[in-house]
């Protein structure tokens, strides 16, 4: 494997770390059966389709952000991390998989190419954080940190499902 080179060196920590996410992403899901992945802890929990279904939103954010056209078919149900509503129809874990299978590789070539123009675009995201400008880098960075939880909590959900920890291998097969 090889180390990923950027036009912007501002990208320099957001790649690496998309690139172990969507590792991560495949490990955290591995052994979770379609069933207990609609599973709540005594009912306060989201389950792992809402979990996933948000992280897999955050890469059509980020795609969108990078000037990708694609939208997230699953958009209104996790559209700026709506809450879980049990009377909607979520999609399976599969149909999850697959479109992060699709959007990732389009949002990691785009990684590669943004220029600092473009990263240091005003993008307002309405968190009015006097430290944190709200630009197009900035939302980026947001969403990874976004990952990292929904992440962590998949890895619980699948201790409280019974299944072993999260695995950390990496597939050199998986390019983005």
């Amino acid at each position: 494997m090889t180390i990923d080179t950027s036009v912007s060196k501002k990208l320099d920590i957001i790649i690496p770390a998309y690139r172990m996410h969507s590792q991560s992403f495949r490990n955290a899901l591995d052994g979770i059966s379609e069933e207990a992945a609609l599973r709540r802890m005594d009912n306060n929990t989201n389950h792992v389709v809402w979990m996933a279904g948000n992280l897999v939103n955050c890469r059509y954010w980020i795609g969108n952000l990078l000037g990708i056209d694609d939208k997230d078919p699953y958009e209104h149900l996790f559209n700026e991390a709506r809450a879980l509503d049990e009377n909607f129809a979520y999609p399976t874990l599969e149909e999850l998989k697959d479109s992060f299978a699709i959007i990732s590789p389009k949002v990691y070539e785009m990684l590669l190419i943004a220029p600092d123009e473009l990263l240091e675009m005003d993008y307002p995201f309405g968190m009015n954080v006097s430290f944190v400008k709200e630009n197009v880098l900035n939302m980026i960075g947001m969403c990874i940190g976004r990952e990292d939880y929904l992440l962590g909590q998949i890895g619980l959900m699948r201790k409280l499902l019974g299944l072993k920890g999260m695995r950390y291998d990496i597939d050199d097969s998986l390019s983005y």
